[in-house]
């Protein structure tokens, strides 16, 4: 394989690029916030551009005709399941991550949606291309952006559940120069800007089971967006959730972003692993989240030791007890 400069453009070289869950948090650690994850994201298009790589990225972006059929189909079977409205200028993207592996969220977040808008959303059934921007197919994500940017139009807003769509949508689209009509609101900013519309949940009925919010990497460094989750767990819980040491712009990762899990799953699963390990020694509970990869990779590194819950749900569960103490109210 060509050279550039005294660097092989091999496999073993090109690796590393691929080393990265896309947190930022070299960003934070840098006094000059350079963009390391955004320049590592442009290594790897121009290496896979010249047909180099590891296995599951290359795949990733071979295979991505398949995954849109299977969000497609997700998306379809949801869409069955619950009310919604093709016509109205509101649509919701849930995201394919919790289309295909958390079903149960992604129709709390089209719930929670429904409410806090005051009806029937139409439901997106495609995918951003956050997979092919992470694998490196630069001219596919590109391709894929433009398209995706197409069938959004005629609405007005979109409403996003999952960090990494919104940061797709809000900062890739148009770093790649790829122009929205609709404007852009994560759930969960809605949420905050709604907090009369949400009741206090008891925690699953035990009263004194802490509830630790971890920031997803793509939700806070990458949107900057921390408060508004907070709000709302505050008032769904009446008080302040537990944090994290590492929190906010110092947040651990949880390892589930950057198509780290594809690439390096060992490596992945450790990081993971190191999270919930955190929480446990800091007095455990429940682990509240927004984001479907870190969701599912909790999950799977807490292995039962401790419940692992997306905000979405909990923001749900909020509106539907409003909604019930509303109707008892007016008997």
């Amino acid at each position: 394989m060509a050279a550039h400069g005294d660097v092989p453009i091999d496999a073993a070289h090109a690796s590393p690029a691929w080393a990265c869950t896309g947190c930022f948090a070299c960003r934070e650690s840098c006094e000059h916030a350079n963009p390391v994850t955004e320049t590592l994201f442009d290594t790897r298009a121009a290496l896979v551009a010249r047909g180099v790589g590891p296995a599951a990225a290359q795949s990733t972006v071979q295979r991505f005709d398949r995954h849109l059929t299977r969000t497609h189909a997700a998306a379809r079977r949801l869409a069955g399941a619950r009310a919604t409205d093709a016509t109205t200028r509101d649509a919701v993207l849930v995201g394919c991550a919790y289309l295909r592996r958390a079903g149960p969220e992604a129709a709390d977040a089209l719930d929670a949606t429904a409410a806090l808008v005051g009806g029937p959303v139409a439901l997106v059934d495609g995918c951003c291309g956050l997979p092919l921007r992470l694998a490196g197919g630069g001219d596919a994500f590109l391709h894929h952006a433009r398209d995706f940017a197409r069938s959004l139009e005629g609405r007005d807003r979109v409403v996003v559940a999952d960090a990494g769509c919104a940061l797709a949508l809000r900062r890739m689209y148009p770093d790649a120069g790829v122009a929205l009509a609709p404007s852009v609101e994560l759930l969960v900013e809605i949420a905050a800007r709604s907090l009369s519309s949400l009741s206090s949940v008891d925690t699953a009925g035990a009263a004194n089971e802490l509830v630790r919010w971890h920031d997803p990497c793509q939700l806070g460094r990458g949107l900057g967006v921390y408060d508004a989750p907070r709000a709302v767990l505050t008032r769904i819980l009446g008080g302040a959730p537990a944090e994290f040491d590492q929190a906010r712009e110092a947040a651990a990762c949880s390892g589930a972003g950057g198509l780290l899990p594809a690439t390096m799953p060992d490596t992945a699963r450790d990081i993971a692993r190191s999270r919930v390990a955190a929480h446990l020694e800091d007095g455990g509970g429940r682990i509240v989240t927004a984001c479907a990869s870190s969701l599912a990779a909790l999950r799977r590194a807490a292995r039962g030791r401790a419940a692992v819950d997306d905000l979405s749900t909990w923001i749900a569960r909020a509106c539907r007890l409003r909604e019930r103490r509303i109707a008892s109210s007016s008997r």
